[in-house]
């Protein structure tokens, strides 16, 4: 008597939790579609726009993610260093360069989707254009490790994967369709553990 309520529970529950796992994984396998790739980095333009697909609009809303105008903002991501090797909390890495024109930019870290956030408030998570020393050219270099560094110093995780998001606000990069030919600094392994 209970049996055939009993299969189609399972059934359903078999059902509607392949369906969630399913569409949280393809959440995760992707940013959205329309990608532009500059060296290490990468962006979407139409994310931020009224015209991203569904991915890009679910991303954007469980980040709880500002909507920028088209030629307000453009977020570029970074997860490899310029060799392809994915970025580890147990290497120290240089970013080196210049940026594309912007009126402000800012960097930070991400592990696991959102922001890197320490127990500890003192360590420099985040940087901005306009709060790090550069050379008589403008180029500037941070590194980014675990440990303390000298002169612009970005903190990353001490353990596991991790994601840097550049975000350049007030660009006329982001409403113009050469994209290809911005130059993006770069992102240098200078060494993993002891070595």
């Amino acid at each position: 008597m209970f049996r055939v309520p009993f299969l189609v529970a399972i059934a359903l529950a078999i059902a509607f939790g392949g369906g969630i796992w399913s569409t949280l994984w393809a959440l995760e396998a992707t940013t959205g579609f329309g990608a532009i790739r500059l060296g290490a980095w990468e962006a979407f333009p139409d994310a931020q726009t009224a015209k991203a697909d569904p991915y890009a609009k679910s991303h954007r809303a469980s980040a709880g993610a500002l909507l920028y105008g088209s030629a307000e903002g453009l977020s570029f991501t970074a997860g490899v260093d310029e060799t392809g090797a994915p970025l580890r909390a147990a290497c120290s890495y240089r970013i080196i360069g210049h940026t594309p024109p912007a009126r402000l930019w800012t960097l930070y870290t991400l592990q696991g989707g959102r922001a890197y956030r320490p127990q500890t408030g003192v360590l420099p998570v985040a940087l901005n254009s306009r709060s790090i020393l550069r050379h008589g050219d403008g180029a500037f270099e941070i590194a980014v490790a675990a440990d303390a560094q000298p002169g612009n110093w970005l903190a990353i995780p001490q353990d596991g994967r991790f994601r840097l998001r550049l975000t350049l606000l007030d660009t006329p990069a982001a409403g113009s369709s050469g994209l290809i030919d911005l130059s993006m600094p770069a992102i240098q392994n200078l060494g993993c553990g002891n070595a």
